[in-house]
Parts: structure tokens; C-alpha cells; sequence
């Protein structure tokens, strides 16, 4: 929709239900307006929008990252103190053997850190892909931790998967060679 006030030209584009951005004329300068759910990216060309749902998926990797970092903590801390597994990194299990509340406090400040520096550099590709990153190594650690329990329980099925499907590209090459 075009209309005019005063010396002012003024133009509203429709970009989706209910999300629309208002351009004017004035005084030589073109400025963008935010109205509802898009606005356009400052110091860029007028055709590049930023939408809230990024933002929204970027806060939610980023919370995602958190609760699995608190998760893997209370996991190590349970599978530590059971005798079941052992933490790998050296720095961490000199925290764990001080005690509980200093390795939670640093490993959950430790993943804090990353997700709010993530979170807030979401507009930047390289941490985009470090956030996709660290979530996979993240979900793989989680795989981990449950074997891990099944395990504890006393099921080994899981572990015998994992086992089988570890030395299957070995035995597919011990057939051609």
C-alpha cells in the first residue's frame, strides 16, 4: 500500500500473515519501520529481512545446549560415583574428586559460557555451524550416557550393537583383503 502524509511518501509491504514492514521517503533518507515479526538488517540492502523465528531457534539450540550440558554433568557424576565409568577429561576429574558442587559449578558455567556466546553471535555462519557442531557432539555423548546405563542395569544388547556395528567395517575388509 502506497500513501502520502504531508512531504512523506510512505510504503507497507506484506511479507506474511500479520508481519508487515513500512518504508518512508523522507527528507531524502529511507527508513524501515518494525512491524510485527521481520525488520530489516541495519547497514544491509532493503531485500535482506532477519525473522524472529531465528532468533527463536537460536535461543532454543542454545537452551538445548545448556540442558544437555547440565545433563551430561548430573550422568557423570552418577556413573562416577557408581564405579562405572570414569571422567575422561583430566582437568574435570580433578574437579570431581574435590567434590559434586565444584565440578557442577564449573562445567555448568563452562556451558553457560558457550551458549550464551553462541546464542548471541547466532548472526555469524561460524557459529551457526560451531552451534550445530557442539549439539551433535552433544547428542553423541547422550548416546553414550545411555548405553552407559543400560549397561549399569545390567542389559548389554545395546552395548552389543554398538560393538557389532563398530567392527563391521573391519570385517567388510577382512573379506577383500
Amino acid at each position: 500500500m502506497i500513501g502520502v502524509y504531508g512531504r512523506e511518501l510512505r510504503l507497507t509491504i506484506s511479507l506474511k500473515y500479520n508481519e508487515r514492514v513500512s518504508f518512508s521517503r523522507k527528507h531524502q533518507d529511507l527508513q524501515a519501520e518494525r512491524f510485527g515479526g521481520s525488520g530489516v538488517i541495519e547497514g544491509r540492502s532493503l531485500n535482506r529481512f532477519v525473522t524472529k523465528e531465528s532468533y527463536v531457534n537460536a535461543l532454543a539450540k542454545s537452551i538445548l545446549l545448556f540442558v544437555m550440558n547440565w545433563l551430561d554433568a548430573q550422568l557423570t557424576i552418577l556413573w562416577v560415583r557408581m564405579n562405572i565409568a570414569t571422567e575422561g577429561n583430566g582437568i574435570m576429574a580433578r574437579l570431581l574428586n574435590l567434590g559434586e558442587a565444584p565440578f557442577l559449578v564449573v562445567k555448568l558455567l563452562i556451558g553457560a559460557y558457550a551458549a550464551l556466546v553462541l546464542y548471541r553471535c547466532s548472526h555469524l555462519p561460524i557459529a551457526r555451524r560451531g552451534m550445530q557442531a557442539v549439539l551433535a557432539i552433544y547428542f553423541l555423548m547422550m548416546g553414550v550416557h545411555t548405553i552407559t546405563g543400560f549397561s549399569a542395569l545390567g542389559w548389554r544388547a545395546p552395548e552389543t550393537v554398538l560393538l557389532y556395528l563398530v567392527s563391521l567395517p573391519k570385517a567388510l575388509l577382512a573379506l577383500f583383503f
